[in-house]
């Protein structure tokens, strides 16, 4: 945290003394002729979810198609309450604690 404040702390220090070099507008003029940014068009979201489909037909027939849903199934309604209750609890807090690193990791990079 100290180290946070001393970069502030510089950071302002160096604004504050940097001198202002008048250039008759030619900065902004070079800042309006810049091309618009480009928007990134990334396929690897359908790429991702393609080979996650393929993934999953692909383990749903070599673990034995419906016999393998339907033994899943009665095992997991003749499963105790408490189980239950803990499996759902332990899934919730892994999936909360996956989505806060990822807006953690997410606030870093943009920090930078």
């Amino acid at each position: 945290m100290e180290e946070k404040v001393q970069e502030d702390w510089l950071d302002a220090r160096l604004r504050d003394e940097a001198a202002y070099i008048d250039d008759a507008g030619f900065t902004s003029r070079v800042v309006q002729k810049l091309p618009a940014r480009s928007v990134r068009r990334s396929s690897r979201a359908a790429i991702l979810l393609a080979v996650t489909l393929v993934a999953s037909v692909a383990a749903y027939f070599l673990a034995g198609g419906q016999w393998f849903v339907a033994e899943r199934l009665t095992l997991l309604a003749m499963m105790p309450l408490t189980t239950m209750w803990l499996t759902a609890a332990t899934i919730t807090v892994l999936v909360m604690a996956g989505g806060l690193a990822m807006a953690l990791s997410k606030t870093r990079s943009r920090l930078r």
